[in-house]
């Protein structure tokens, strides 16, 4: 029992590093000019849909993006990392319900579009329907404040090297040792500038009465036309190696069969 529920939140975490290569790549390929597109998380989804066996491809897909909420949800409940009981500890916990409730939305999607349905709504339409709201701009100025923490945090993982404690390198040799620190340093800090950017977006619109809240295709836009495409293909390769570091860390993941009892 607790090796299948390893094993879940190991899927999981394949399923996010897949996502984030998606995006990476299609992204990376529309700044150099050689198809692709500018993606977000659906966009990503939404490539998927239009492959051959695209609906088997959502399905495993929305599958393992449940299995890491699982994760998620297990490590706000049961606290296998052993937080402690103060502003800190709660704080993580909180992050770790926000990040679930983002994927799980994210696996409603994929299920979505490979059982028919193309439109967008569910929970961007609820989203659109709080921002409509008398409270709009502060929400939006909320979110926003709460992508900066979270960007800030995913630089400091970049360079702290924190990311490392996450992944068990007991079993790996020196090339793969050496991979997972330049995926690790270089995907956290792209992830980190790309948040940044989306909360920079999303408070300005909050504090101009806008009332949206930015996504990732935003943040693209607003790299390529401000810095140009080479920066954007750059960031968009760091998005893969963020792919990466998750893919090496769901197959040597800092899990112990004993937390998942």
């Amino acid at each position: 029992m607790s090796s299948k529920k390893k094993n879940f939140a190991r899927f999981g975490m394949a399923a996010k590093g897949a996502v984030y290569c998606l995006i990476g790549v299609l992204t990376a390929m529309a700044a150099f000019g050689q198809g692709g597109q500018k993606s977000g998380s659906k966009g990503a989804l939404q490539y998927l849909a239009q492959q051959s066996y695209g609906q088997v491809l959502l399905v495993i897909m929305g599958i393992g993006l449940l299995g890491y909420v699982f994760w998620r949800l297990y490590q706000v409940f049961y606290n296998p990392g052993e937080f402690e009981d103060n502003l800190k500890g709660y704080g993580k916990r909180i992050g770790y319900f926000i990040s679930g409730l983002i994927y799980g939305g994210l696996a409603y999607y994929s299920f979505k579009l490979a059982f028919g349905s193309s439109s967008s709504g569910g929970s961007g339409g609820m989203m659109g329907g709080i921002m409509s709201g008398s409270n709009g701009d502060t929400i939006a100025i909320i979110i926003g404040m709460g992508m900066a923490i979270k960007a800030i945090y995913d630089l400091y993982r970049a360079y702290s090297g924190k990311f490392r404690e996450e992944v068990e390198e007991a079993g790996m040799d020196q090339k793969e040792q050496k991979l997972l620190i330049n995926a690790g340093k270089f995907g956290h800090t792209a992830r980190g500038l790309v948040l940044g950017l989306m909360a920079y977006l999303t408070l300005k619109s909050g504090l101009s009465s806008g009332s949206n809240v930015k996504t990732q295709t935003d943040a693209f836009s607003y790299i390529q036309a401000e810095f140009g495409s080479i920066a954007l293909g750059i960031v968009a390769i760091g998005l893969v190696g963020y792919g990466v570091y998750m893919l090496i860390k769901a197959k040597y993941p800092s899990i112990t069969i004993a937390s998942l009892r």
